[in-house]
């Protein structure tokens, strides 16, 4: 696979996201999940993305007994930031926990060190440039190699670029999603910070893989994501059928073609599909050697310019904690 950099970190030009072996998305099969982690690998898969929230924890001790005998192979990411407690989830920058929550994730992965580490989101609270010096502390330490924001607005990302480089910025950017186009790519290329994107397939929407909110597992937490109810997962549904008669044409699947289309956007830019199953996996893989051309990035751009997708990207209460 080919390889892209985030600001100075080499990896390959598509990612794995791992949040949905474990979490958020029905029924967990461990065993094939860590056979999509080795087949990814195989395919020259090197970014693999976790989450200490993701289980919450179980996701990073997935992943750590995946790599057990490759961690040289991979460039591991988890993240920090969003705690439950008490059924309550609370968002937590403040330097002593930045340093805990390493440890733990370091403990739950077993390894030495993380490639790259992110903070979830955006601690109101508390001032990024304190969370980030406490970030800073654990490069220093050899705890981390590089830092990463998720979610973080373009002022809050030149701020933390004044206490130490950031490598890697992680937002939701897709084709029913276009909301960094609105100067937060721009921001990212000026202070030299790579972009991965998270949820490049709608968190699956764009693939055509669902006809009806009953295609989702009782316990999905879709359900009750915007863009998944009602009249909206309607009107995404004719979104989703344009896109696929486009990727026909193209004798590709629609999955592929939105993620193609996310590679278009910039070699700065690293999609991260998530999956759970090798045969997915595999269909996300080839759209790599996809190239679309200008004719048919118009036509894309047509059927789905910013704004296109209806409904908000999450539930009123998981918008609160995205950094605006």
């Amino acid at each position: 696979m080919n390889k892209r950099t985030l600001g100075d970190l080499d990896v390959s030009e598509l990612g794995l996201g791992c949040m949905g072996m474990s979490a958020f998305y029905g029924p967990r099969d461990d065993g094939e999940s860590i056979a999509t982690i080795h087949r990814a690998i195989d395919l020259g898969v090197t970014l693999l993305d976790t989450s200490d929230m993701y289980g919450p924890h179980t996701n990073e001790q997935l992943v750590g007994r995946a790599i057990k005998d490759r961690r040289h192979k991979v460039v591991l990411a988890t993240k920090f930031g969003i705690v439950f407690e008490n059924n309550t989830r609370s968002i937590n920058g403040r330097p002593e926990y930045v340093k805990r929550a390493c440890d733990a994730s370091l403990q739950r992965l077993g390894v030495d060190h993380i490639d790259l580490y992110y903070q979830h989101r955006v601690d109101p609270n508390t001032p990024i440039e304190d969370t980030v010096g406490a970030m800073a502390d654990l490069v220093t330490a050899g705890k981390v190699r590089y830092l990463g924001l998720s979610e973080a607005a373009p002022d809050t990302i030149r701020r933390a670029c004044k206490i130490h480089p950031i490598t890697a910025l992680q937002t939701e950017y897709s084709l029913w999603t276009r909301d960094p186009e609105d100067g937060l790519l721009a921001t990212c290329r000026e202070l030299n910070v790579g972009f991965v994107a998270y949820s490049p397939l709608g968190r699956g929407f764009l693939t055509g893989a669902f006809k009806t909110p009953d295609d989702l597992a009782p316990d999905d937490f879709r359900r009750t994501n915007p863009r998944f109810e009602g009249d909206n997962f309607t009107k995404n549904l004719a979104l989703v059928d344009h896109i696929t008669r486009l990727a026909r044409d193209k004798s590709v699947s629609a999955g592929q073609l939105a993620l193609a289309w996310v590679l278009a956007r910039g070699n700065d830019i690293v999609p991260i599909p998530g999956t759970k199953r090798r045969r997915y996996l595999e269909d996300n893989a080839a759209a790599e050697a996809i190239t679309l051309t200008p004719t048919e990035l118009a036509a894309i751009d047509k059927i789905a310019p910013k704004g296109a997708a209806s409904g908000e990207r999450y539930a009123a209460a998981a918008m609160k904690s995205v950094n605006l």
